[in-house]
């Protein structure tokens, strides 16, 4: 027994970690399934889905034959069709989830500094780097399990009233466009998180991360256009200029990408002169084929939503959080 006991005074009980860790993402997924912001977002977004599912499964069936007779992709037609009184899913998503992002995003790190509660949390020995990123892994979790969600209650709402299942080509476009729609939101999950250890007051980073995703969404094409059209010379250089300052923004990128993903008789990004169009077969592309054409948009929207994480990152590390 001495010896034992001497054998302890030796050793230093290291803290476990990783259990700290599930436990801050827990008490985090906790919060935000209980919060009102999250529940009137989550409503709201069910109700146009619902709405969408009711008119697009009306239009297949009403216009089924010629739709068939088009291509072979019906079950894409799901997401990507429209009565034109309401989006489609696809539109749906592009507008409605920067919202579910920010709304997850923009009072984090703040609130919890303005209650004093952030260096109760930092006094316990855990990495301070827990912190932020815990609360980063909670929202994520809850943005893809809803998007993948609704995406599936989509589908198989579609697989009842239509009867006929998803090609596996098919069936692997949806499933890719549900994973970029979860990294087109954690865009705006990081920008929200990052407002909010940038300003102190929840009000500021919830104003300045809807400035962000207004200007993206109604104010950038307009710049886009008159800047275009005041630089290019030919009609040419006017739409390739155009294309290319879009690119710059999220909306547009995701908009692009998630198109040609689900539209598989798009088969090019621009548009295409009558001699080389001569001689060309009509067809739609593989899915190999369409993720090459939209490689580029694949990793600047990862990419722009790991920069924007790691601003944040960096901006808490180097935080003063005492209150």
């Amino acid at each position: 027994m001495k010896s034992i006991s001497t054998t302890l005074k030796g050793v230093k009980l290291m803290p476990d970690y990783n259990n700290s860790f599930s436990v801050m993402v827990n008490k985090e997924i906790s919060d935000h399934v209980k919060s009102w912001k999250f529940i009137i977002i989550v409503a709201l977004i069910l109700l146009t889905t619902f709405a969408s599912i009711y008119s697009i499964l009306n239009l297949i069936k009403n216009n089924a034959a010629v739709i068939n007779q088009e291509d072979n992709f019906l079950f894409l037609k799901l997401f990507t069709a429209t009565t034109g009184s309401i989006p489609n899913f696809m539109t749906l998503i592009s507008f409605l989830g920067p919202i579910l992002g920010i709304a997850l995003g923009f009072d984090l790190v703040n609130s919890e500094q303005n209650q004093g509660t952030i260096s109760r949390v930092l006094s316990q020995p855990i990495p301070r780097d827990y912190f932020i990123t815990s609360k980063f892994a909670a929202a994520i979790s809850l943005v893809f399990l809803l998007v993948f969600s609704i995406g599936f209650l989509v589908m198989g709402a579609g697989l009842i009233s239509i009867g006929l299942p998803p090609t596996l080509g098919e069936f692997l476009r949806i499933f890719i466009f549900l994973f970029l729609s979860g990294v087109y939101i954690a865009f705006w999950l990081n920008l929200g998180i990052l407002f909010s250890i940038i300003f102190k007051q929840s009000a500021t980073s919830a104003l300045a991360s809807l400035a962000v995703w207004l200007f993206f969404t109604v104010f950038y094409s307009m710049l886009v256009n008159i800047t275009a059209r005041s630089i290019a010379s030919n009609p040419f250089d006017l739409r390739s200029l155009t294309a290319a300052l879009s690119r710059l923004s999220p909306n547009y990128l995701y908009n692009e990408l998630t198109t040609i993903l689900l539209t598989p008789s798009i088969r090019t990004l621009g548009g295409l002169s009558f001699k080389q169009l001569q001689g060309a077969i009509p067809s739609t592309l593989s899915l190999d084929q369409s993720l090459i054409l939209v490689w580029p948009h694949f990793t600047a929207l990862i990419a722009a939503s790991l920069i924007c994480f790691a601003v944040s990152y960096l901006s808490f590390m180097r935080k003063e959080v005492r209150a």
